[in-house]
């Protein structure tokens, strides 16, 4: 299908904004760039043709039912990145360079683990590591014969869409031994990964009773799982329960509060988007191009 679309959205910039991690570029020497994204038991194949137009892989009745929540298609991101403070020349230049950032409506679970995976991780490991679990405990996911034709046409190496893996279940991650999961690169996290899916799986962890609470008695539950801190929780919050307003501090994140807001950053003037002023702030920092 084609979207039109006119508000905020790259997906470069989202694919390296550190809030996914099953995003993948499948014909980088190739013009225009088509992104595979995984989510759950989902797959979409996905380029721009041109400002604001977008050629899907999907059916515009599957976009409809799953993918328009997965993009926040309904939020307005121009507005939101409209209420930067224009003299604050740092916020400001972060904004224009990422304004293409969307926060994604992830599933909770599989953002619960990615973040979990990606203590003392940079991206490419954190990629990798939840590669080699879908591989080894996710179920092969097959693409309707429409969609394998669209890839095909486009030019697609099979190997990018024969052997795509869904993000684990529960129960699937639960049924790991804790080397198995090390042995998919999960290191001192395994324990982690199995405690969190065998609470997930038995129901004393109710994720979507979790979806009731407010931001403090959310982030409180989630500190409440065995080896997440504040950071994990704060990034969860944003990005799998799609609280806009928490503000993950990490290296980056810290690196820019501490020289560039000696006096503290302004979070009663962002609130409720403090988690995408945030998102804007790491992707600038992290480019290099401060």
């Amino acid at each position: 299908m084609i979207l039109e679309f006119d508000d905020d959205l790259d997906l470069d910039d989202i694919a390296e904004s550190g809030q996914c991690f099953r995003w993948e570029k499948v014909n980088e020497d190739k013009d225009p760039v088509i992104f595979r994204i995984i989510a759950g038991n989902r797959v979409l194949f996905i380029l721009k043709l041109s400002e604001g137009v977008y050629d899907l892989s999907c059916e515009e009745n599957v976009f409809h039912s799953f993918w328009s929540t997965y993009f926040d298609i309904e939020t307005k991101y121009r507005e939101i990145r409209d209420r930067v403070d224009r003299s604050d020349g740092f916020l400001s230049r972060a904004a224009e360079y990422g304004k293409g950032i969307r926060i994604l409506k992830q599933d909770p679970f599989e953002c619960l683990i990615s973040f979990i995976i990606s203590q003392r991780k940079n991206i490419p490991a954190i990629r990798s590591c939840i590669e080699k679990l879908s591989a080894e405990a996710g179920e092969k996911i097959s693409l309707p014969e429409k969609e394998r034709q669209w890839l095909k046409e486009k030019g697609v190496e099979p190997r990018y869409f024969e052997d795509i893996y869904s993000f684990p279940t529960p129960g699937a991650l639960a049924g790991l031994s804790e080397d198995a999961l090390k042995s998919c690169s999960a290191g001192y996290r395994a324990p982690y990964i199995r405690r969190a899916s065998e609470s997930v799986l038995s129901g004393e962890l109710d994720l979507e009773e979790l979806c009731k609470l407010d931001d403090v008695e959310l982030m409180s539950a989630l500190m409440g799982i065995y080896g997440v801190g504040k950071k994990v929780a704060s990034c969860v919050s944003l990005f799998g329960f799609h609280r806009l307003d928490f503000f993950p501090v990490d290296v980056w994140i810290d690196r820019v509060l501490s020289e560039r807001y000696k006096n503290g950053f302004p979070f009663e003037k962002y609130r409720p988007y403090n988690g995408v002023m945030q998102q804007y702030m790491f992707f600038f920092a992290r480019s290099g191009a401060v």
